[in-house]
Parts: structure tokens; C-alpha cells; sequence
């Protein structure tokens, strides 16, 4: 191992309490996404679809909803519609037949964060809406493959731009994914492009999050004027999936995956 890819020390690994916790925190997220899905439907305002998951976080599960009032984030979900990278602030507007829809959830559960979010169609979306949400969702799972002791954070990225990129869709640059715990943002930082075999080598207890943003058209994008907003430049459709990652002995657990799913 050189020097330059050796576990930072500013790196957590989780103990066996503290998995346990993650475990029932990324439960907990997931549960929010399942709770929500029939909602998203035309005729909705973002603003409820926010409404419906502070309640459910709070009054159901106990739980905090971590992105309000993170640092001046002002609503409890992101929600980022159609040509929405991430971080769409929840407001007045009406979901429309065929919009697309990311959902991100991030609750505190007894001091530790769950982080994940899913793409949502109200009605039927175009063909490449669905598309660009399949790729993104693929994306995630190639990602997600390439996470086992011994393997590097270059190997993750690699493997989500690789797929996406063949499937002649762009990887966003400017966001990645990160680790996560009793913070909301630790270390590592996990991105979704790079090469093979660089990159800090994971570790069993390691936790953190992929959540790859894929665009159908080019790469790049742009933050709105509520400073929170990012969009595509060239406004084509955005989509993205996440989940929460623990590095194991054998290979990974998503932490964040309900219980009677695969991926």
C-alpha cells in the first residue's frame, strides 16, 4: 500500500455498536421513501411531498429529519425535479404528468445518519426520462459491486462512469458521495468518475454513501439562485440513485436496502 492511498486517519471505522446503529438508521430512511412513493403522483406539490415525510420522520419513526436547517437548508427532503441535479429545495411547485423526481432522505436515528434516495415518475415518463433513470439506477449498482476490502474508492468511480458512459449518458463532477455516521458528511469522499486501482483502499466498518448523478445530455451544471438548486446546463433530464455502504470482511452490506429487497 503507498503512502497516498493509506486510510486517512480522519477515516472512521464503525464498531459493532455503532453498525448496529447505522443499521437501524438506514432502515429507517427507507422506510421514508417507501411510505412516500404513493404520493408522488401529478397534481402534488413538492412542498407536501416534504410535509409527509417531516411528519412520518418525526411523529413515526422518532427520528430527525438532518437536512433542515443544515447549513441554511430550509425544508426536511430534497427534491429535484426533471432537469434538477440534487438539492431542489421543496416549494409551490406541481409535479406534472411525466415529471421525474428524485426523493432524498437523510433522518437521525439515536445519533446516527441513514442517507438515501430514489427516483420517482408521476405518470408515465418519457422514454429517455425512463431511460436516464435506469442508467443512473445501474450506475449505482456497478458502484456498488465494486465495493470489498482491498478495493479503492478510484474502483468505485471508475466502475459508475464506465457504465454510465457507455450507456451515453455523463457523470456529474462537482458532487460526490461521502462518508457518513454520527456526522452527515465524513470521510471519504466517494466520486463518481476516476480511474481503477487509486484511491484511498477500503476497510471493513468503513460507511459511506454512493449516489451517483447521471445526466442524459452533458456533464455539466450550475447552482440557482437559492444558492441550493443545481441544474443541468444544458437542461436535459438528471437523475439519481443513493445508498448507504458498509465495507465488510466479505464485501459490502447496503445498509439502506429494505430487508425483503435485492437490488
Amino acid at each position: 500500500m503507498t503512502r497516498s492511498a493509506a486510510r486517512p486517519h480522519n477515516v472512521p471505522i464503525k464498531t459493532d455498536t455503532e453498525i448496529e446503529a447505522m443499521r437501524a438508521a438506514g432502515q429507517a430512511a427507507a422506510s421514508v421513501l417507501d411510505m412516500i412513493g404513493p404520493h408522488v403522483e401529478p397534481g402534488v406539490t413538492t412542498e407536501a411531498l416534504d410535509r409527509l415525510c417531516h411528519q412520518y420522520i418525526v411523529d413515526e419513526l422518532g427520528a430527525t429529519p438532518a437536512p433542515l436547517n443544515y447549513r441554511g437548508f430550509p425544508k426536511s427532503i430534497c427534491t429535484s425535479v426533471n432537469q434538477q441535479v440534487c438539492h431542489g429545495i421543496p416549494g409551490s411547485r406541481v409535479l406534472k404528468k411525466g415529471d421525474i423526481l428524485n426523493i432524498d432522505v437523510t433522518v437521525i436515528k439515536d445519533g446516527f445518519h441513514g442517507d438515501t434516495s430514489r427516483m420517482f415518475f408521476a405518470g408515465e415518463p418519457s422514454r429517455v426520462a425512463r431511460r436516464v433513470s435506469e442508467v443512473a439506477y445501474g450506475a449505482l449498482v456497478r458502484g456498488i459491486e465494486a465495493c470489498r476490502p482491498g478495493a479503492r474508492t478510484g474502483d468505485i468511480g471508475h466502475a459508475v462512469q464506465s457504465y454510465a458512459e457507455s450507456h451515453r449518458c455523463s457523470v456529474v463532477r462537482e458532487y460526490c458521495g461521502h462518508g457518513i455516521g454520527r456526522g452527515f458528511h465524513e470521510e471519504p469522499q466517494i466520486l463518481h468518475y476516476g480511474r481503477a486501482g487509486t484511491g484511498i483502499e477500503l476497510e471493513p466498518g468503513m460507511t459511506f454513501t454512493i449516489e451517483p448523478m447521471i445526466n442524459a445530455g452533458r456533464r455539466h451544471v450550475k447552482v440557482l439562485g437559492d444558492r441550493w438548486t443545481v441544474v443541468t446546463k444544458d437542461h436535459s433530464l438528471s437523475a439519481q440513485w443513493e445508498h448507504t455502504i458498509l465495507i465488510t470482511t466479505t464485501g459490502h452490506e447496503i445498509l439502506t436496502l429494505p430487508p425483503d429487497r435485492g437490488l
